[in-house]
């Protein structure tokens, strides 16, 4: 969310594989899955139908696709755009879920003191973003709002953990950043310069490889109604994911509060809604250059068995 995304540019060659009785699953420190991760609900319903679960933390959404374009992750969560990167990429994945639209949990930061006080001073400034991640659309969106495109601007593609630093030292002028990371500067005192709101959607994306949800369609459906469950539970127990979370990740629970405060809990099968929004980020990515060829989102909508049956009736 995400070096490594540079690689998802160009095909790395290596066909996903599915390795037997284990689910693999590519998560980073937010959201749902690392929720899941902890509480340890998932393993005991997975072992009765002889399954293991293996858990992979990646800092970001492209470097997570990246590991299911290799083979080494079977399911995971990114941003909206980290895969139509990696589908660009060739990537043979699959969407089968998302969350609910979260626009204010990512945002283009300054410092409080920056001269910087709207998107369009942005024009010739360093800007701090993991290439491929949810948040190089909302720039892209944002700078057009302000009538500007991001040939107008001087990205600096870096990871989250280098990027705080960056920004810490003044070696850029703004930092585009999701929750927690976000939430976690604006504690420390930088100022949200523009969110999503209103711009763009910012749904959590649960991804699979096609092989493993070919193969184990009944497995892939397990984990999203674990998703459901653990939502409605986290839902209205939020000091409990803030405990969780703290724990997890090391970040201040004041931090994570406020990141808690502004995600949205609902993970549901993906449809031809989410397939629209995305092709629409596609095609805008494409029209800039920022993938090196057109690619067909309805193409990686999974319609898992349950799905197909409900619309046969």
């Amino acid at each position: 969310m995400l070096a490594s995304s540079a690689l998802l540019l160009t095909p790395l060659g290596a066909s996903a594989e599915v390795e037997e009785d284990t689910l693999r699953i590519g998560y980073q420190k937010y959201g749902t899955l690392i929720l899941l991760k902890a509480r340890g609900t998932l393993e005991p319903q997975l072992a009765e139908q002889g399954f293991d679960v293996k858990w992979i933390e990646f800092p970001a959404g492209p470097q997570l696709l990246e590991g299911l374009n290799v083979g080494s992750v079977d399911f995971g969560t990114t941003g909206e755009t980290p895969p139509i990167f990696a589908q660009a990429a060739g990537a043979d994945l699959v969407y089968v879920a998302n969350e609910s639209p979260a626009p204010k949990g990512e945002a283009i930061l300054v410092k409080a003191d920056s001269p910087i006080q709207s998107v369009a001073d942005l024009k010739g400034k360093r800007v701090a973003l993991n290439k491929g991640s949810n948040v190089h659309y909302l720039l892209v969106r944002a700078l057009e709002e302000a009538n500007l495109s991001i040939r107008d601007i001087k990205p600096v593609y870096i990871k989250p953990g280098d990027a705080r630093t960056a920004f810490d030292r003044g070696d850029v002028d703004a930092w585009v950043i999701w929750d927690p990371y976000q939430a976690d500067a604006e504690i420390a005192g930088a100022r949200s310069l523009r969110d999503g709101e209103g711009l763009v959607d910012n749904h959590q994306i649960y991804l699979a490889s096609r092989p493993f949800a070919e193969r184990y369609p009944g497995i892939v459906n397990e984990v999203i109604d674990s998703l459901a469950e653990l939502d409605a539970w986290a839902k209205d127990h939020p000091r409990e994911v803030v405990d969780i979370l703290h724990k997890e990740t090391g970040i201040s629970k004041e931090s994570l509060r406020l990141a808690v405060d502004r995600y949205a809990y609902g993970a549901t099968r993906i449809t031809p809604r989410i397939g629209a929004a995305q092709q629409t980020i596609a095609d805008v990515f494409y029209e800039l250059n920022l993938i090196p060829r057109e690619i067909n989102i309805d193409s990686v909508l999974w319609q898992s068995p349950a799905s197909v049956a409900r619309n046969a009736q």
